[in-house]
């Protein structure tokens, strides 16, 4: 299965986790090295209970020499256990598996809050595609934004006086058409946005400079949890559709098979739209000339043919989960980051637009990463530490 967890994102920069992705977060060295000492922490547990139980007289298993030197699996420490204990793990795994089903509960209550809340966000996005697109000039009390910066504000004053200064003169001359709401929004915050200007081709951006909006909807109470990215276009010369939509469907209960991997919504299969394109509008395919020689006659022809063509427009013709889970090496890459992307668009893109547009959003990123960067230098040095005491612990007593 090919999935994206759904947790809250941090101020970060997804990048492509592999088949099974957590958008919210990439797993660290850090963390993965934690759960490796959690791993071996629990060996050592299990040691120590079955040491405490033969020290009281009860049956214990032998461990062969050098057994517990190796890596050894949950299920062989757990059945290293004596037969009363076993049975009281037991008892705790049926809670366990009660504990992730609350959970679930509680995760398809988000959902609907998420829902509720989207209706409440929905009027001022509507307001930002107004402003975007040109249909409403926003007044001047709603033009008023006060920087916290003193040196920034200094900086607006003498703008604002070779402004006015620009503007006298232009009153002299023949006055310039005012540009129609923010020009290429958009395009910009795909261009500005690494994740997003990756799939980007240049055949790809006259057309997204008709895009007006993009927003997200909630599935209905009752329906399968899912969410739909929703990209709006004005009238082009690309294709007739109004609206291109990407439904991303999801799961919030735990697997039968290992219901202790639930960690929350999950993303588990996605759903594109067909683009219904002008004549030669095309740019997800593009026609290549071959020339073909008749094995007999030798007489040579010109085949002209469709081949599939790199464009942004790709994403609304995804790859198919597959329903038995046994993809390609490539299909499992393409789709993981697919669903990447479609939570990116989701939690981050469509919410705090403006700020992609800015790049503020972007440097909160850039600095998120540094600090990351800087606690990963500090817990390799620490591991280096540890080295040097497990060094020292081998030292000879009489050396």
């Amino acid at each position: 299965m090919h999935r994206a967890l759904l947790q809250r994102p941090t101020n970060r920069r997804p990048g492509c986790c592999g088949a099974r992705v957590c958008v919210s977060r990439v797993v660290s060295e850090a963390e993965t090295r934690e759960q490796q000492s959690s791993a071996q922490q629990r060996g050592r547990s299990c040691h120590s209970v079955m040491d405490a139980s033969k020290g009281k007289g009860e049956q214990g298993m032998q461990n062969p020499v050098g057994q517990m030197d190796r890596p050894v699996s949950f299920h062989f420490l757990e059945s290293m256990l004596p037969k009363v204990v076993r049975r009281r793990v037991h008892a705790l795994k049926r809670l366990q598996v009660q504990c992730a089903n609350i959970e679930a509960k509680f995760y398809e209550e988000v959902h609907e809050l998420e829902r509720k809340y989207a209706a409440l966000y929905q009027p001022l996005f509507d307001k930002r595609r107004d402003i975007v697109t040109g249909t409403v000039e926003p007044t001047e009390a709603e033009c008023e934004w006060h920087s916290d910066r003193e040196e920034e504000e200094e900086l607006a004053q003498e703008v604002k006086e070779k402004a006015a200064i620009e503007d006298a003169k232009k009153e002299e001359a023949k006055p310039e058409e005012d540009p129609k709401g923010i020009p290429e929004f958009w395009l910009t915050i795909f261009k500005s946005v690494d994740m997003l200007s990756d799939m980007l081709q240049e055949h790809d951006e006259p057309i997204l400079k008709h895009l007006k909006d993009i927003q997200v909807k909630f599935s209905e109470p009752g329906q399968p949890m899912s969410f739909t990215l929703e990209f709006h276009f004005e009238s082009n010369g690309y294709f007739n559709n109004a609206v291109l939509t990407k439904v991303y469907k999801m799961k919030s209960e735990p697997d039968a098979p290992d219901p202790f991997s639930f960690e929350g919504p999950e993303i588990i299969d996605c759903e594109g739209c067909q683009i219904d394109w002008h004549k030669g509008k095309d740019v997800t395919v593009k026609t290549i000339k071959k020339k073909q020689k008749h094995k007999g006659r030798g007489t040579v022809r010109t085949v002209t043919k469709q081949v599939p063509n790199d464009s942004f427009f790709n994403f609304f013709n995804p790859v198919k989960a597959s329903p038995g889970g046994e993809m390609d090496e490539d299909s499992e890459i393409t789709l993981a980051t697919d669903f990447e992307i479609g939570h990116f668009f989701r939690e981050r893109i469509v919410p705090r637009a403006v700020l992609y547009f800015t790049g503020e959003a972007l440097e909160d990123d850039d600095s998120f990463e540094e600090e990351e960067g800087e606690e990963g230098d500090e817990e390799e040095q620490d591991d280096e530490g540890d080295d040097d005491d497990d060094d020292e612990g081998d030292c000879d007593p009489k050396a």
